[in-house]
């Protein structure tokens, strides 16, 4: 659910001949990566990426570094604050997502340590629909801009 106050948008022509939500493709998403990093799975995180994906040999070397400390990182969840879809059809969504991780903390043999809460990342995500559900093709980061304008009474 989108807090009040934040925007969502979502298109309504993404499943073959029936309604699909953008953000339920991607929340569907993130509870895939979430199970294989709690499960400790490279082989089941790659396959959430299209193969040769520079986002997924990221994702699977992190995983890959938690668990040669000997942990493993459980309750991941994506807190979705914006989406806007770019483009949409039947195979393809390119997103503009705002979201940041909550819940998660590192399990192993005598640690349960939190993790602290994301900050917020805006990425532009690219999502291809294969034979076995949405891969990521692409996930890189976007630039915004910020500026405040400070006046001074002198």
């Amino acid at each position: 659910m989108i807090p009040d106050g934040l925007s969502l948008c979502v298109c309504c022509c993404l499943a073959r001949g029936a309604p699909a939500d953008a953000a339920a493709v991607l929340h569907g998403w993130d509870d895939r990566r979430s199970a294989a990093w709690a499960a400790g799975e490279p082989a089941g995180l790659r396959d959430l990426y299209v193969p040769g994906s520079a986002a997924g040999r990221v994702d699977a070397a992190m995983l890959r570094a938690w668990q040669r400390r000997g942990l493993r990182v459980q309750g991941m969840r994506m807190q979705l604050l914006d989406l806007d879809v770019r483009r949409a059809t039947a195979d393809r969504l390119d997103l503009v997502v705002t979201d940041r991780l909550t819940g998660a903390e590192a399990v192993g043999p005598g640690v349960r340590l939190p993790l602290p809460r994301d900050g917020a990342t805006t990425r532009r995500i690219v999502l291809v629909r294969s034979s076995d559900g949405w891969r990521v093709a692409q996930a890189s980061a976007v630039r915004t801009t910020s500026w405040t304008v400070e006046s001074r009474n002198e």
